[in-house]
């Protein structure tokens, strides 16, 4: 029984792709029919058709395309890029018996390439007598972006191979013009043959280095040494995904206004706000959300942002004095030693700011998945509730909780509410003792400690500052 049915190349512009093509062309059995879902042309430029499917048929229905491949002689395939139709994407990467070759190449030698085959308008070389020489000027915005498309498809495929238990033969440039990495992958793929030598029908374009391929090499230079190559500025995210939340979802019955809380929220004078308008309607389902959204045309929704000290602050007020919480303060008295005083007792008064350190250094372990408790959404990043949010609709305004009474009144205004009632900024901070009688500097550094997604996602100051 054959290994694989079909097979796939994921690769870029001027990544050597075509070599690849014509060597795996070359061997017995295989033929690889181009960039066949390209939206531009079928294949190959200049042509009409690919296994008597027309480019129109193929753009209103690819996988009669495929189907056609797939039931040549031998096995068939096709180069596929970021830019290529996007729904035969999950086809390949969802069909086991579909092989993956990843063929990469440096991104700054692909980016200089591509430039030079702009200005030449050369794309393949055949014999060097007939090279057109030329330079690349290198501009920093393009190369991001051409980096960042790279970067994000790479990792599309990484994890979806990953999710799905496959593996993929990864090919780079250099490695491409090898006969002996080709027969690797004729075996690897379950192919017979072999190649005793590579296609000659193809050459290295531009086989300079790149200080003899840019006009602004020492440009280019500088400002490759600004980008964090290594994304070393990255804040790693080991959070468990949310749901949306959506049965906590409170709107108005006569106007137009979604508010979608992130726990601990304002409940209690968003409430009276939006009860003043028209009424209060919720304990939705996803259905009943769609309905009222429906009902409501033009509708606004909007969530708050909280300083995340203050969150903390909450939702350790929250552990300390909920009944609900009796297993949790349970497992952080007695597995993380953490100051939580014994059933029936509170807090020592002036211990309350070394007991939310305490809590914080817990929480950023907690955060991470490193702990033995959930991640409560009471204390999660609310980079990580916006993101669940988002899986329904993500909302139309964020608002900062420093400057409610001006955001809700213009969220009033966009949905055409004429003299909205005035927003109370009642005290959101309703533990049994308040952030403001304990804040120290200490405790806003742990904060930054604990949420430093949130922290940079948002731009928050110190929480006393605010205050």
């Amino acid at each position: 029984m054959a290994k694989f049915e079909t097979f796939v190349i994921f690769a870029e512009m001027r990544t050597g792709s075509n070599l690849l093509e014509a060597a795996l062309n070359a061997l017995p059995g295989v033929t690889c029919h181009g960039e066949a879902f390209n939206p531009v042309l079928i294949g190959y430029p200049n042509r009409k058709d690919l296994l008597g499917v027309t480019q129109t048929l193929r753009d209103s229905d690819p996988m009669v395309l495929w189907k056609a491949i797939k039931q040549g002689d031998g096995l068939n395939g096709c180069r596929y890029f970021h830019d290529h139709d996007p729904r035969m994407l999950s086809k390949f990467l969802d069909d086991p018996k579909c092989a993956k070759v990843v063929l990469t190449r440096n991104p700054i030698e692909s980016y200089v390439s591509l430039k030079i085959a702009k200005a030449t308008g050369q794309w393949k070389l055949g014999d060097a007598k007939h090279r057109k020489p030329g330079k690349a000027r290198f501009e920093a915005a393009e190369f991001e972006e051409h980096l960042e498309q790279l970067q994000s498809f790479q990792i599309q495929l990484m994890n979806a191979l990953q999710k799905s238990g496959q593996t993929a033969f990864y090919i780079d440039y250099e490695d491409a013009q090898s006969v002996e990495i080709i027969n690797g992958l004729a075996e690897w793929l379950g192919v017979e043959a072999r190649l005793s030598a590579m296609p000659d029908s193809l050459k290295v374009q531009n086989p300079e280095p790149l200080e003899a391929k840019v006009s602004n090499f020492p440009g280019m230079e500088a400002s490759l040494a600004r980008l964090d190559r290594f994304n070393l500025s990255r804040t790693p995210n080991f959070e468990p995904r949310r749901g949306p939340g959506v049965p906590g979802f409170i709107a108005c019955k006569e106007a137009g206004l979604l508010y979608m809380p992130m726990r601990p929220a304002l409940d209690a004078s968003i409430r009276a706000w939006m009860g003043k308008i028209g009424g209060l309607e919720e304990g939705f389902s996803q259905k009943t959300l769609r309905q009222w959204k429906r009902r409501h045309s033009g509708h606004r929704s909007f969530t708050v942002l909280r300083h995340p000290l203050m969150r903390a602050h909450l939702a350790f007020a929250a552990v300390l004095e909920w009944d609900s919480m009796f297993e949790t303060r349970a497992v952080l008295r007695k597995s993380y030693k953490l100051a939580i005083p014994d059933e029936g007792q509170t807090l020592e008064a002036g211990r309350h700011g070394e007991a939310l350190i305490g809590f914080l250094g817990w929480l950023k372990a907690n955060i991470a998945n490193q702990t033995s408790l959930p991640v409560n959404a009471l204390w999660a990043t609310q980079s990580a509730l916006l993101q669940g949010l988002a899986q329904f609709a993500l909302p139309d305004l964020l608002v900062r909780e420093d400057r409610m009474a001006l955001d809700l009144a213009y969220l009033a205004q966009s949905v055409g509410i004429e003299n909205a009632p005035e927003f109370d900024p009642t005290d959101g901070d309703v533990a049994a003792v308040k952030l403001a009688e304990y804040w120290t500097p200490d405790l806003e550094a742990a904060a930054r400690e604990c949420y430093p997604r949130d922290f940079m996602q948002f731009g928050f100051g110190d929480w006393k500052r605010a205050d």
